[in-house]
């Protein structure tokens, strides 16, 4: 059993940065694979980055490549979302996960993963 949690997240004007952590329980997190997923009013919830247990490998939604960074520390048990020239249509509730999955695409999915934290706000002003 894992447990995450995410650090609040905040109000932020279009342009900023904002840096988002989720804190996980037990002894195996190098095990996980780690991602991040946002979800907007009325919209599903959507991938947006997720790191291998070793760090060396990440994914990211074309929507924000070049613009967020996830990374992860193992020592702490802690990943982390950078992210910097944010835009409006970033609002969202932003949530970390846990995958046990070592299927290749798995982990880019809502179903690929078996833990989840409880949630941020984060919000861009225009």
């Amino acid at each position: 059993q894992v447990q995450l949690v995410e650090s609040r997240g905040g109000l932020v004007q279009a342009g900023g940065s904002l840096r988002l952590s989720c804190a996980a329980s037990g002894r195996t997190f190098s095990s996980y694979v780690m991602g991040w997923f946002r979800q907007a009013p009325g919209k599903e919830r959507e991938f947006v980055a997720a790191i291998m247990g070793s760090g060396d490998t990440t994914y990211y939604a074309d929507s924000v490549k070049g613009r967020f960074t996830i990374s992860r520390d193992n020592a702490k048990n802690t990943v982390y979302l950078q992210m910097n020239s944010l835009k409006p249509e970033d609002t969202a509730i932003y949530y970390c996960g846990a995958s046990t999955s070592t299927l290749y695409g798995r982990y880019l999915s809502v179903d690929g993963y078996d833990y989840w934290g409880q949630g941020t706000q984060v919000t861009v002003s225009s």
